[in-house]
Parts: structure tokens; sequence; C-alpha cells
């Protein structure tokens, strides 16, 4: 197996769980948990295959990736109540997720010639949030992104640093690379409360930062 495939496969299981996880503490009933764990899982990459133009896109040539979201979201089912005592349990694998499919969606973009650095870091954005925004979206809540959470701009961090260090590395030092730079800067967001300011429209004093940890 190679390092791609095991990333992809990492960031599959990850959503995956964020997925399923989110749908059952929504109380959907087992369809629609799974439903939710699919959609957060392959959701970015299908969007990713259709932008470079790798059609029909992976997930629909491989069931494979269909069966692990479906056992890890199995899984889950039986392992709920062990994972529901860990706090920011969902936004731990979510930022697992993020990493991987930021450093194999630059990674495929750079392989199919489209080698800019817009290019190459919009890629791994919309893999990357593509799946967690339609999980929020399918749940009824504002997705990360258009929130305060910093977590689009660790992508396109982990992106730059894939595109900036591939020329000069050969082997996957850039895609491990992109993968730790994305989701440490994420978990870090979690643990630390780094978030973005808002405006305060109610106390009319400009913007506010929310600085709770794991918000």
């Amino acid at each position: 197996m190679t390092a791609w495939s095991l990333f992809e496969i990492m960031g599959i299981v990850a959503f995956a769980i964020s997925g399923a996880l989110t749908g059952i503490q929504k109380r959907l009933d087992v369809f629609g948990v799974l439903v939710l764990a699919v959609t957060t899982a392959i959701g970015g990459g299908v969007l990713r295959d259709v932008i470079i133009g790798n059609t029909p896109p992976l997930t629909f040539r491989d069931p494979t990736f269909f069966m692990i979201s479906a056992l890890a979201t199995v899984i889950v089912f039986f392992t709920y109540r062990w994972l529901d005592r860990f706090k920011n349990t969902i936004q731990i694998f979510d930022a697992i997720g993020l990493g991987a499919f930021t450093a194999t969606s630059a990674k495929l973009a750079t392989q199919h010639n489209l080698d800019s650095l817009l290019i190459v870091t919009t890629v791994a954005v919309i893999t990357g949030i593509g799946g967690s925004v339609m999980r929020d979206v399918f749940v009824k809540e504002i997705p990360y992104v258009f929130r305060q959470e910093v977590y689009a701009i660790t992508t396109i961090v982990g992106a730059m640093a894939f595109y900036y260090t591939q020329p000069y590395f050969t082997g996957n030092f850039p895609l491990y690379l992109c993968f730790c730079i994305t989701t440490g800067l994420r978990l870090c967001c979690i643990k630390y409360g780094w978030n973005f300011p808002i405006l305060d429209m109610e106390g009319k004093k400009g913007i506010s930062g929310n600085r709770n940890a794991g918000n």
C-alpha cells in the first residue's frame, strides 16, 4: 500500500467517524447516521475528482471507500459511549481527516499537472472542508469554516508547505509534512481556542473573539 493510499484511507475513516458521531448526537436513525458518515467521508474526494477531471470520481469506481466508511460507522455504533467520554472527539477526528485529505489532494493535483500554488491550495481546501461542510449543512449546523473556527486556513498552510517542499524533496516527505502541519495546527486551534474574531452586533463594539478552548 502506498503512502497516498494510506492517507486517503485514514481521511475516510476519520471523517466517517466524525460524521457518524454527529449523526448519533443529532439522534438520526441508523440509515441517517450511515448516510451522514459516508457523505462526510467521501464528499470532499468527489468534489476534488470532479475539479481535476478525474472522472468518474474514484469513489464511484472503487467500492472500497464506501465499505470502509460503512465499517467505520458500524464500529462507532458499538463504541459510541466510550468515544463520547472524550472531549472534542468529533473535532479531533475531523482534524485528522482534514490533514489526510489536504495532503492527498495536494499531491493528486500535482500529479495531474495542476502545479500552480492557487490550484493546489484550492483543490486541497475544497477536499479538506467539503465533506464536513456537507455534514454540518445536513444537520442544520453552521459549518466550522464559516464560524470563528480557524479551519480552512490550516489546509491552506499545509497545502503551501507541500507545494514549496515537493520540488526539493523526493519521496513522501512533502506528503507527511503537509499532514502534520494541517492536523497539528487544527489540533492546536481546538486545544487553545484559537479563533477568528466576530462582529459584536449586539454590543456595537466592533469585533470580539471567543477564547474558550475547544469551542
